[in-house]
């Protein structure tokens, strides 16, 4: 997932169909100078659809689009003809996007499934032709409707990655190794900060030819919650995750307190993020002694699930990979 393509952030404006008017037409024969009404229908104007695509992963193809209108529907006419329907415009999405209007911020919906449509904005209804206001009394109707205007307006396309198990935690805390080692993911890594900008998703081999999917988002620091830093544009991705992978550098002076600190970030983003499965992954363990190794055992929180690993020794991720898989069975 190259950085320069991944954008998870779209703002566009859309304008349905309008509906096509009904024809007021009156049968005009040689030999039927009377024929009455046959004016048809207008065509009902063109939808908005977004579809699911899993083969897509960002929303790169639509940074550009501003305006996306669908077509009018044509005018009904006479013989009792029917207009014809505005083409529908239908927009391939990565699946998890979620969309909401731009001024209101309530969702319109959101697609979860490959070959999912979600019908953003209906185009107008056509118009009924003079054929359809025709009584005893009103035999030659000479009015018809006016086909209904298209609905428009702007929206916030968003996408949420996902994945099964989402890495949080600061900086430099080894997430981007994890996952590397993990799965087929091939993140960034470097000995600094913020060396992941964009979110990393991998998918994670397992026993018996089973797999889960495992996401990096870039590194939160105290505040994100409330916009500083990355984490806050990003935190989004992991609202799907079925559970949260706390990653920790054994090189932290306080884990318990860290550990916090993430968990307080999570509760002022969206407090439902903490009703997730939480493990704590204590990471870089090849950088400590023993005896720094049995004082770090010593101060971990008691009320979540802990592990110790290192990816760049290899030491302990069979046993992670069973932990997660358990939790997500479970």
């Amino acid at each position: 997932m190259s950085n320069s393509n991944f954008i998870d952030y779209v703002k566009i404006f859309f304008r349905s169909g309008k509906g096509g008017a009904g024809s007021a037409h009156l049968a005009r024969y040689a030999g039927n100078p009377k024929g009455g009404p046959d004016g048809g229908d207008g065509g009902r104007g063109g939808h908005i659809i977004l579809r699911g695509n899993s083969q897509m992963w960002t929303l790169l193809h639509l940074r550009y689009t501003k305006h996306i209108f669908a077509k009018n529907g044509t005018d009904g006419s006479r013989e009792k003809r029917t207009g014809a329907d505005g083409d529908d415009v239908i927009i391939d999405v990565p699946i998890g996007i979620v969309v909401r209007d731009a001024e209101t911020g309530l969702v319109d919906g959101e697609i979860t499934e490959d070959g999912q449509e979600l019908v953003l904005m209906r185009g107008g209804r056509g118009g009924l032709g003079n054929v359809h206001f025709k009584t005893s009394i009103r035999r030659t109707p000479r009015y018809a409707q006016p086909g209904l205007e298209g609905t428009e307006g702007w929206k916030i396309i968003e996408l949420k990655l996902l994945a099964d198990v989402g890495l949080v935690g600061f900086p430099n805390a080894g997430k981007s190794t994890l996952i590397s080692v993990l799965s087929n993911a091939k993140p960034k890594i470097a000995d600094y900060p913020f060396t992941t900008i964009v979110p990393n998703l991998g998918m994670v081999q397992y026993r018996d030819a089973n797999s889960f999917v495992i996401a990096d988002i870039p590194g939160i620091i105290e505040g994100a919650g409330e916009g500083k830093g990355l984490g806050l544009r990003f935190l989004r991705h992991i609202e799907r995750n079925s559970i949260l992978l706390f990653v920790i550098s054994a090189e932290s002076k306080n884990i318990e307190k860290d550990y916090k600190i993430l968990l307080n970030e999570l509760e002022t983003f969206n407090p439902e993020l903490l009703d997730k499965e939480k493990i704590i992954v204590v990471s870089k363990t090849d950088l400590c002694n023993e005896e720094a190794l049995t004082k770090i055992k010593k101060r971990l929180p008691k009320d979540v699930k802990t592990i110790m690993i290192s990816a760049h020794a290899q030491k302990g991720l069979v046993e992670l990979k069973d932990i997660l898989w358990a939790t997500l069975n479970k």
